[in-house]
This record gives structure tokens, sequence and C-alpha cells, in this order.
């Protein structure tokens, strides 16, 4: 259940830190924190190197399993790890708030073409 709290928490805090920061202050933040998760080696993030630093985050609490569900969901490619896109993807993908927001920003931006 630590998971699903920590999701929760989440999912409360990345809208929020949109409307502070604006888009291209929260793209930085989710590099940044892309930077601390990532193995510095192979330059994504892996199983060993989510686990590792996961108490940057508050995720210290998250099971193995759970640690690895997070990388398998965001695993776009298959190849068991988090390029950076693939994390911030996931990112937005765990806020449902924030992207309901984006659909409805790009809708707005498809109009103004005629779509």
């Amino acid at each position: 259940m630590a998971g699903v709290d920590k999701r929760a928490d989440f999912e409360d805090l990345l809208p929020v830190m949109a409307i502070k920061l604006g888009g291209e202050g929260l793209i930085n933040e989710l590099c940044n924190g892309f930077q601390l998760l990532m193995d510095k080696d192979r330059r994504v993030i892996t199983m060993e190197s989510l686990k590792r630093n996961a108490a940057f985050l508050g995720l210290q609490d998250l099971s193995e399993d759970e640690l690895a569900g997070m990388v398998k969901e965001g695993d776009l490619d298959g190849d068991g790890a988090l390029n950076q896109m693939e994390f911030c993807v996931l990112m937005f993908r765990l806020s449902p708030e924030l992207m309901q927001e984006s659909r409805f920003w790009l809708e707005e931006e498809l109009k103004g073409y005629g779509f």
C-alpha cells in the first residue's frame, strides 16, 4: 500500500509544480529528477539505480516489485530501462490531472490550425 500512497502524493504534486514552474520549469525539474535516479554509467534509469536512489524522491518504502513495476510501466522500447524521454512520459502519465490539462491545451492549439 505504500506505493499507492506515494503515487497519490505525486499525482497531487505534479500539477502544482506545473502551475508554479510553468512548462519549461517543470520539464527542467523532471530532467533533474531523471539525473538523480539514473545509472551514471549507462545514462538510463535501471531497476538497480532506481532502487539505489529511490530515497531522493521519497520512494524508499516501495518494494522491489513496485519499483520494477515502475520501470516496466515506463519502458516503451522494451530495453528494461528508462531513458529520459520515457521517464518524462511516465511522470505525465502518472498525473491524470496534468494529462487532462495538457490534452486541453493541445486541442486548443490544434483548433487554431483548423483541426
